[in-house]
């Protein structure tokens, strides 16, 4: 008899045979890996890219990478107060949607004079409940790895109730590459000294995962 997996279907708890658990991956949970910036010439969707790909590799589950310029958020467009979820404009109501339907997240940021992107902040401010209690991985990109940007932003996931990992990889990028500014990069190559680091944040976040589930 095949070992079984443990999926969700409709917010429900099922066990299948592993078969049928591959067949029915489209209905899994995703986590989310947001590209969290949205200027021109920008490197994020490529190092979002690469850190979903060394997630799946870890942990074989699904992971989706969101580029925040696919969800264009006017800056405090909502009347409302977001912890209340009474969305006006359906483009926050489909934000609403994609993340409540998420099981965890994975933030890909540069760091930006010590702090991460507007685009970021505003993407999550538009929202409140959505992200509660989830678990969330923080990595940063910049010419020194963007710490100051990865505690501000842990601090604000904290304060939307999202369970954050201790872990937050810092990926250096070159003074040839910052200085070129070409929007090219080869994540593999460029930041090979950080795939242990981010391996090991990646199985952090699926014991967080794995406790949360449990419980």
């Amino acid at each position: 008899m095949a070992i079984a997996s443990i999926f969700r279907v409709s917010c429900t708890l099922y066990v299948a045979p592993d078969w049928l658990h591959n067949r029915c991956m489209i209905h899994a949970y995703p986590v989310l890996v947001i590209a969290g910036s949205v200027r021109a010439r920008r490197l994020c969707p490529r190092i979002a890219g690469w850190v979903a790909e060394v997630g799946r590799a870890v942990s074989g589950s699904v992971f989706e990478v969101v580029d925040l310029r696919d969800w264009p958020l006017p800056m405090d467009d909502e009347p409302g107060v977001p912890a209340a979820g009474q969305y006006l404009h359906e483009h926050t109501r489909a934000w609403s949607r994609k993340i409540d339907a998420a099981e965890a997240f994975v933030f890909v940021t540069p760091q930006y004079n010590l702090g991460y992107p507007a685009a970021l902040k505003n993407a999550l401010d538009h929202l409140h409940r959505e992200w509660s209690g989830k678990p969330a991985m923080i990595v940063t990109y910049g010419g020194r790895g963007g710490g100051r940007c990865a505690e501000q932003l842990r601090q604000v996931c904290q304060g939307l109730h999202m369970i954050p990992i201790d872990m937050m990889p810092g990926l250096s990028l070159s003074r040839e590459q910052i200085e070129g500014n070409s929007g090219e990069i080869e994540p593999g190559t460029a930041f090979a000294g950080h795939l242990g680091e981010l391996r090991e944040a990646f199985e952090a976040l699926a014991a967080v995962r794995g406790a949360r589930g449990a419980g």
